[in-house]
């Protein structure tokens, strides 16, 4: 059976419904940023190893090398060479997802016991300052698919939907409120503040949104018994919410959380 349209199964919400998320955590340009509620969690975006394992090349050489012998054409955008200015990292941003056959989950964790690098930095959260042992002059090594920016990827999300079910007392009918911030829309309207309305048993769909490439920047419970924050700048979303809903996702076997420091 066919999906129903987004807009008939998460209409369009009054923008004042995140005036609360307004007030406890300030600006949600790039996503609001909850505090615990009471207990707080990170879970992680994927990264993917190739079955090979990591190459000595880094994208930026291999790229370089590719303009070089003239395989693809160098980014020229306003008379500026791209390829002469900047690092061609491996990362992307917005919506990812398994690569397919030949290439593997590649835990944080696995990842930090190879490098001897923290899962995440002491006083930072989950971003493109994570591994930095891994990089050559800020690039990954082919071989390795670094977590995407700003979007969970869309088997961590689905799961993360089915274990927010499980401890919601309404289940799949909890009423929920999704915010995408402007940034993953484009960036044209800063004012209007795009929240729909649904149910958490429908939550998967948000992935696919049409307007955005990217999961929802905020997905929140109506009573406000739990809230995730996806931040467009990130590698991870942080779970506020009851201290069973945190140690099961810590517990799952899919998903890879962390806990990090209050402030963070």
């Amino acid at each position: 059976m066919p999906r129903e349209p987004l807009s008939r199964t998460w209409p369009l919400a009054p923008s004042g419904t995140t005036d609360w998320l307004l007030e406890m955590c300030g600006d949600g340009l790039t996503g609001f940023m909850p505090p615990p509620m009471p207990d707080a969690v990170w879970v992680l975006n994927a990264m993917y190893e190739h079955e090979q394992g990591p190459s000595e090349t880094s994208y930026h050489e291999h790229r370089q090398a590719l303009v070089a012998e003239g395989s693809i054409e160098p980014q020229i955008i306003g008379g500026l060479d791209l390829d002469a200015v900047s690092v061609t990292t491996g990362g992307g941003i917005g919506r990812a997802g398994h690569p397919g056959p030949g290439w593997r989950r590649l835990r944080w964790a696995e990842l930090a016991r190879r490098t001897g690098d923290p899962v995440v930095p002491s006083g930072t959260m989950p971003c493109f300052r994570c591994f930095p042992s891994v990089r050559k002059d800020g690039s990954w090594p082919l071989g390795i698919i670094p977590p995407t920016e700003g979007s969970l990827d869309r088997e961590t999300w689905t799961r993360l939907i089915g274990v927010l079910v499980e401890f919601s007392p309404a289940g799949p009918d909890t009423p929920c409120f999704a915010y995408y911030n402007p940034l993953t829309l484009g960036a044209e309207d800063f004012d209007n503040l795009h929240v729909r309305a649904g149910r958490l048993g429908d939550a998967e769909i948000l992935y696919d949104h049409s307007e955005a490439d990217f999961s929802p920047s905020n997905l929140w419970a109506e009573d406000r018994s739990w809230c995730l924050c996806t931040d467009y700048d990130l590698w991870g979303t942080k779970v506020a919410g009851p201290p069973a809903l945190i140690e099961a996702l810590l517990d799952d076997a899919e998903i890879e959380a962390i806990r990090l420091p209050p402030s963070s």
